[in-house]
């Protein structure tokens, strides 16, 4: 993948006005794509505030949001119907964080534009299908983060033939009108390193390290193993297995793992993984196969059972994707294209105009000033049960 790079940081994008959220309201419910969407319209007024921090387990913190306007300070856009097409579930960020982010941006910028959400369960045949049946449904513009970003052109396609922008959203599709995502070979740059840091911080300069990596038909998860390869391949330890995991699946994970552990065990002293679901299935079996201590595993998503996992030990590190400004650079890209504006970028990849943000690295000593700080995560969701205690230790709470 050949990417220029002019990268926008989380806090550059919070200074650009990126940020600007609204709490979600209420959501009405019509006619969903492939009926298994919803659609949520800006006929209520949200509401607005200081950006309060998430409670139990609902939308993230939101907050105040300037006049609705496009992206390109092309003007007010009003009335369009915006389709938000997301890939699974099985990662909690896109219930959690990326749908109510998203639709909480639309709506305080564009009070009667209406979202038509679907979720494809992991499915690209289902996913094309939401697309078609929100075609149908008279969407301005498609957002889309694909479950296959290779079958996903033939969805780019259908919609260029209607006149219809697509936004790839996290996930790259060739021939998308615009690209939001996160920089993600340095995700798996900063999991390689950090593996790499912190064996050498105990003592293990060598050894076998097996990765879990991501499923193959996501784009994205490419590059992390490419930007992994970059730091271990000449780390000094040996790559004893490598797996890359259908769906992202953490079952599918723990059950590749178990075949492995007695092959490894002698000499693992590191794992690998992908994301916070993939380490949980790794860590489960690990344990499992009675390997004791569980060696260093890394993780991606900032979910809030990796966050407590990192504070008990049980997990070495995760990659924070401050979602917000994602979804506003999203939402503000779709705006824009909805009413014929060209929307901001900060560089291209492949030729197609992107927003580009900076993934961080989080251990345990950086969780305060990250997930807690950027309200993410409040101390009372993460300092429960077996990380109470590690909360205090690490001065959350």
């Amino acid at each position: 993948m050949s990417i220029r790079f002019v990268r926008l940081t989380a806090a550059v994008a919070i200074g650009l006005g990126l940020v600007g959220l609204a709490g979600c309201g209420s959501d009405t419910n019509t006619t969903s794509p492939a009926g298994t969407g919803s659609a949520v319209t800006g006929s209520s007024a949200p509401a607005t505030g200081s950006s309060a921090p998430a409670t139990g387990s609902s939308a993230p913190a939101t907050g105040s949001s300037d006049a609705p306007t496009n992206s390109s300070g092309g003007g007010a856009v009003s009335g369009k119907k915006i389709a938000l097409l997301l890939p699974e579930s099985k990662t909690a960020r896109y219930e959690a964080f990326d749908r109510p982010l998203f639709e909480a941006d639309i709506k305080a910028k564009c009070g009667d534009c209406e979202v038509l959400y679907s979720n494809a369960d992991q499915d690209a045949a289902k996913q094309q299908q939401q697309a078609e049946a929100a075609l149908t449904q008279g969407a301005d513009v498609l957002v889309l983060d694909p479950v296959d970003g290779t079958a996903a052109a033939s969805v780019v396609a259908a919609s260029k033939a209607k006149g219809v922008p697509v936004v790839a959203y996290d996930r790259f599709i060739a021939g998308a009108d615009f690209y939001v995502s996160f920089d993600n070979e340095t995700v798996g740059k900063l999991q390689a390193q950090t593996l790499v840091d912190l064996l050498k911080a105990g003592g293990k300069t060598a050894g076998s390290i097996v990765m879990v990596n991501g499923s193959p038909t996501d784009p994205n998860a490419a590059s992390f193993k490419k930007g992994a390869h970059g730091v271990l391949d000449g780390s000094g330890y040996t790559i004893a297995a490598e797996y890359d995991t259908p769906d992202w699946s953490p079952d599918k994970a723990q059950t590749w793992m178990d075949g492995q552990v007695i092959k490894v065990k002698a000499d693992l002293v590191g794992v690998y993984a992908a994301n916070d679901g993939t380490a949980s299935g790794v860590i489960a079996s690990l344990r499992a196969g009675g390997v004791n201590p569980v060696p260093p595993v890394t993780g991606q998503d900032a979910e809030l059972p990796a966050i407590q996992r990192i504070l008990t030990g049980d997990q070495a590190m995760t990659v924070y994707k401050p979602i917000k400004p994602e979804a506003a650079a999203a939402a503000d890209a779709a705006l824009a294209l909805a009413g014929d504006s060209k929307p901001t970028s900060t560089t291209d990849t492949e030729g197609v105009p992107s927003t580009i943000l900076d993934p961080i690295a989080v251990t345990k000593d950086k969780i305060k000033d990250t997930v807690v700080k950027d309200g993410f995560y409040t101390a009372a969701q993460i300092c429960t049960g077996a990380a109470a205690a590690a909360c205090t230790a690490a001065g959350i709470g």
